[in-house]
């Protein structure tokens, strides 16, 4: 009996040892990748307890729109292109991924990029952060995402623009075999945002 007991202890310890040895230590706040999918959850949280009116523009051409007005709780489907993308910023993703910083002067922004170390093995394309300094609390002021997913039967393109605190516009470009490719464009305001 007592035999049987060592030998569990034993094994017990044995898978101790060796999932510490292979767990992924995780890098420091300051390395990480920024929470954009955080940072988009926290944007919807607040619109779901606002009394913003909520819109959205469905672009149909160059001259023509279709405006639709929606109740704020439907504000977190209306942005699920965004709440339901892939996160980056998670263990997962860090050596899948680079990041790039700069300052654009002219824009007054300090800019994030990631970028796929492997593009033709994810769908996040790329992510744009503009950050405008205001120490000791900088704002994020837009995000942009790209998105691709290939099939045999299809080609999907996405891209994303996130105007923090104010609305944010989807196009999603379709090729499917044998046919024309389409484009459809819609956008959601919110917070005194303008109809373009």
């Amino acid at each position: 009996m007592k035999k049987i007991g060592f030998t569990t202890f034993s094994f017990i310890f044995l898978l101790l040892i060796f999932a510490c040895k292979h767990k992924k230590k995780e890098k420091p706040a300051s390395e990480r990748f920024f929470p954009i999918l955080s940072f988009l959850r926290s944007q919807v949280a607040d619109v779901d307890t606002s009394m913003y009116f909520i819109r959205k523009v469905i672009y149909v051409d160059s001259t023509r729109s279709d405006t639709s007005y929606y109740r704020r709780e439907e504000f977190k489907d209306l942005a699920s292109e965004f709440l339901n993308l892939p996160d980056i910023s998670t263990v997962e993703y860090e050596d899948r991924f680079t990041e790039e910083r700069q300052y654009d002067e002219t824009m007054g922004r300090a800019i994030l990029r990631y970028k796929p170390v492997d593009p033709d093995k994810e769908e996040i394309q790329s992510e744009e952060l503009l950050i405008r300094p205001n120490p000791p609390h900088d704002e994020v002021t837009s995000i942009i995402i790209n998105y691709a997913k290939n099939t045999k039967d299809s080609s999907v393109q996405k891209r994303l623009l996130w105007q923090a605190n104010r609305s944010f516009q989807v196009t999603t470009t379709r090729q499917l075999p044998g046919q024309k490719e389409t484009e459809l464009t819609y956008k959601v305001i919110w917070n005194d945002g303008e109809l373009e």
